[in-house]
């Protein structure tokens, strides 16, 4: 096969830009595009250009306009086989700063490509550009794309979707291939929510509806008309690639009459195994195969969320879309309503937990070891004492937050921790976040000391060397709510060992840890009042964010960075920023 250049570009891009500015942001993109090929052989590259702007859109009876790409909602799906490379110019045309994170992408060696917003790089403000450029490395499967900047990702994302370079899968080929992607919706512009929460140290509102593939379906006001349906043959076995989009919620997901068959997970291969059920965390993905063995006719996909916290508001509504089956008849199949499956109820943490336990790898793998760092962190939530002289939306007049290892997380806001750390500029972070809870207590405890609630604000990052192996627990804390916490990692998969219950005990529960086919994911569920005890290889150098994946969470805190060293030589190396990163 003999390397080719792919290309794709929104309608009337060169009419809107002019000649000039056409040949300034395609000329070198293709002659670097030229490069690349050499050194890939075999592998395609692909270049998109992605303008962010305002879109009118309609929803729950109320015109909105909504930030997209391209004036998608959801966004452009990206398709590229491993080994491929992606060069993507985009463009910000809204009124807010924004950048772009490719979900579950290694990023080796091109921290600069990975997005999140003051960590990697600074904003791409109104009318700025910035070209994201990376190569797909030892990845299949279904990744995502999404805004890093504020809430900006309720409406701004896409499907990533990896191919294999054969086009031969570890399971029979599909049919169809089908992106699911679950979101949320507000009928507010959801910056304006998360910005009215951070002035008072509230609770965000929550959302007024779930969506799949960008529709809200059939149980909601005004949407029945615009429900998303999947038509579909008798007979055929289809692979769906479902993606949770959605900013706060965790979701199950069922499809009416039918089981569905897991055979991977965060673009990684899993042993297959039968479910009627899914759960998926914001940041996750689940690729299932459905064979269409039943009657023709019409069958709700649903999915509603899966709420672990007590005492806490949510979204308790249900987004459908609907399977439609090809009768081969000149009239559409006729159904009023389709039944909904049947789903766990919100709070079913068995049901999640069995899930969960459910996905393992595809094959025996070799478990990286000995390890060099054994690592202890605390995930949960807090609350900050009110300013004096102000009034605060939280409980008892306070400002809730979160933390790990007491350390509540704050984004620099006039240079990029990468930049910092690349150019060795000083007062930007500090390199002394705790290996260990400053304090150890009984963190799942019903009655935690009010005088552990408040944590230590702070840009604090964990220094790792290049090629160290890293052990993580990750501890869920009962302060103020527990709750499950999907857990994410920037430039990383990881083996995620064991999950459990109560306080971590090394002395009994490392006895659980898989060792031998052990999942390999990007974002791990932190059960809640639990734990879950992950390991991965520390060799992608650069900055990388961990954080909790509901967005709320992350705004208010939950979250930190890892800075691994480079190694010996190039490739064990950050490479240069690019000429074009965006100023701060």
């Amino acid at each position: 096969m003999s390397p080719s250049l792919s290309i794709s570009l929104p309608p009337q891009s060169f009419q809107e830009q002019g000649l000039s500015s056409v040949m300034e942001s395609w000329l070198l993109p293709f002659l670097l595009a030229l490069s690349l090929l050499f050194r890939h052989s075999g592998a395609e590259v692909h270049y998109h250009d992605f303008v962010v702007q305002a879109t009118p859109v309609k929803r729950l009876c109320k015109a909105h306009n909504i930030i997209t790409v391209n004036g998608q909602f959801p966004g452009p799906t990206i398709e590229v086989k491993n080994g491929d490379t992606l060069v993507i110019n985009v463009v910000n045309r809204a009124r807010y700063n924004v950048t772009l994170h490719w979900h579950g992408v290694r990023q080796r060696r091109t921290a600069w490509a990975d997005g999140p917003e003051f960590v990697t790089q600074c904003p791409i403000r109104p009318g700025g550009s910035y070209r994201y450029r990376f190569t797909i490395e030892g990845q299949e499967g279904t990744l995502w794309w999404h805004a890093h900047s504020s809430w900006l990702r309720a409406t701004i994302y896409g499907a990533l979707i990896i191919h294999p370079k054969d086009n031969s899968y570890p399971f029979t080929k599909p049919k169809r291939e089908i992106p699911v992607l679950l979101g949320e919706w507000w009928d507010r512009n959801p910056i304006d929510v998360v910005r009215q929460a951070t002035r008072t140290g509230a609770a965000p509102n929550t959302s007024d509806a779930f969506t799949i593939n960008g529709e809200p379906g059939d149980l909601y006001k005004c949407s029945r008309k615009d429900t998303t349906v999947i038509p579909v043959r008798a007979g055929e076995t289809n692979l769906f690639r479902f993606i949770n989009a959605a900013l706060n919620a965790e979701l199950f997901v069922a499809i009416a009459g039918h089981k569905m068959t897991v055979v991977g997970a965060d673009a990684s291969y899993t042993k297959p195994f039968t479910t009627s059920v899914l759960m998926l965390g914001p940041g996750q993905t689940t690729d299932v195969l459905v064979t269409m063995d039943q009657p023709v006719s019409r069958y709700y996909i649903a999915a509603r969320a899966y709420a672990s916290a007590q005492g806490v508001s949510f979204d308790n509504t249900t987004t459908t879309a609907i399977l439609e089956y090809d009768c081969g008849c000149s009239e559409p199949v006729r159904v009023v309503q389709p039944p909904i499956p049947a789903l766990p109820a919100y709070n079913d943490t068995r049901a999640a937990s069995a899930f969960s336990a459910g996905i393992k790898s595809l094959s025996r793998v070799s478990v990286p070891g000995p390890v060099d760092e054994n690592l202890f962190f605390t995930v949960g939530l807090g609350l900050f004492g009110c300013p004096l002289g102000k009034t605060c939306g939280g409980p008892n007049n306070t400002r809730l937050g979160a933390s790990m290892n007491n350390v509540s997380f704050v984004l620099p806001d006039s240079y990029s921790i990468l930049q910092a750390h690349y150019q060795g500029v000083p007062g930007v972070f500090t390199t002394d976040f705790p290996a260990v809870p400053p304090v150890q207590f009984d963190y799942t405890s019903q009655n935690i000391s009010r005088s552990l609630w408040q944590p230590i604000a702070g840009t604090k990052v964990y220094k790792l060397k290049y090629g160290s192996v890293v052990q993580l627990v990750l501890q869920g804390t009962n302060i103020f709510a527990a709750e499950n916490h999907p857990i994410h990692i920037h430039g990383y998969d990881f083996y995620i060992l064991a999950e459990g219950f109560g306080n971590f005990n090394p002395a009994k529960d490392n006895a659980k840890f898989n060792l031998v086919d052990p999942p390999m994911r990007n974002t791990v569920g932190v059960p809640v009042n639990g734990w879950a005890v992950i390991r991965f290889v520390a060799d992608n150098p650069g900055v990388w964010l961990m954080h909790c994946h509901l967005d709320v969470h992350i705004t208010w805190g939950l979250a930190m960075a890892f800075l691994v060293e480079d190694g010996v030589g190039e490739l064990q190396s950050l490479e240069a920023p690019p000429v074009d990163l965006p100023p701060c």
